[in-house]
């Protein structure tokens, strides 16, 4: 039995530059498994040809004259129907390269690196499904997401190393009671709550007792007000 064959990769090209569309298409085709479907300079003709032929695979020009391939960008990846984009871009600006993968695009290939790799970039995130960064890429994007992050809340922390049982002792603290209504409440002895008191002090850094538990209490959601 003959085993069916794998269809061609469906590449579109968007460059505003018709001799590198040319030059592209002749390089894409002379690559088994790989065909290009259509190709376009401007905005309009992308969008249309993307609709129209719904290519596995977009190589992207992020500088298409008046026309940012950013803002193009997302149109693209919706008119296609979830083609994976490529960027092929001379581009010395990293931000602009990593705002693109922010923006929805599988890989970046700078054109400095040559058509081999743009042809392995259009194989891997197609077959694969994976994304092709360009060097330092990675990095810098999780160093951006690091930086971006919210910083870790110190009192979260605190709270939990809280056991159940502190909390419940705060719980009833937070219903007004005291530490034989308390004590009575756990089933313990009032020197087992005290100690348990002078625990919670510690672990969230309370200088100010009862009332400054109870504060605290309130602010970070450990106890509700009564309605």
């Amino acid at each position: 039995m003959t085993e069916p064959q794998t269809p061609p990769i469906r590449v579109m090209i968007v460059d505003d530059h018709q001799i590198i569309r040319d030059g592209l298409r002749e390089f894409i085709e002379s690559r088994p498994g790989m065909t290009v479907v259509g190709d376009a300079g401007t905005r309009a003709a992308a969008l249309d040809v993307a609709a129209g032929a719904r290519p596995d695979v977009v190589v992207l020009d992020l500088d298409l004259g008046e026309v940012s391939g950013l803002d193009l960008l997302p149109e693209l990846i919706e008119a296609s129907g979830g083609a994976s984009v490529i960027i092929l871009t001379g581009l010395r600006d990293p931000d602009k390269r990593d705002r693109a993968m922010e923006l929805g695009a599988k890989g970046v290939v700078l054109k400095d690196r040559g058509v081999m790799e743009l042809l392995n970039a259009i194989e891997k995130v197609h077959r694969t499904g994976d994304y092709w960064f360009e060097p330092g890429a990675a990095k810098r994007l999780l160093d951006k997401k690091k930086a971006g992050a919210e910083p870790p809340d110190p009192e979260a922390a605190k709270i939990a190393e809280l056991t159940p049982s502190e909390r419940g002792l705060i719980a009833y603290i937070g219903k007004g009671l005291d530490n034989r209504q308390i004590a009575k409440q756990m089933h313990v002895s009032e020197s087992t709550v005290r100690n348990s008191l002078t625990r919670i002090y510690d672990k969230l850094d309370i200088k100010g007792g009862r009332l400054a538990l109870l504060v605290y209490a309130y602010e970070h959601g450990l106890v509700k007000p009564s309605s």
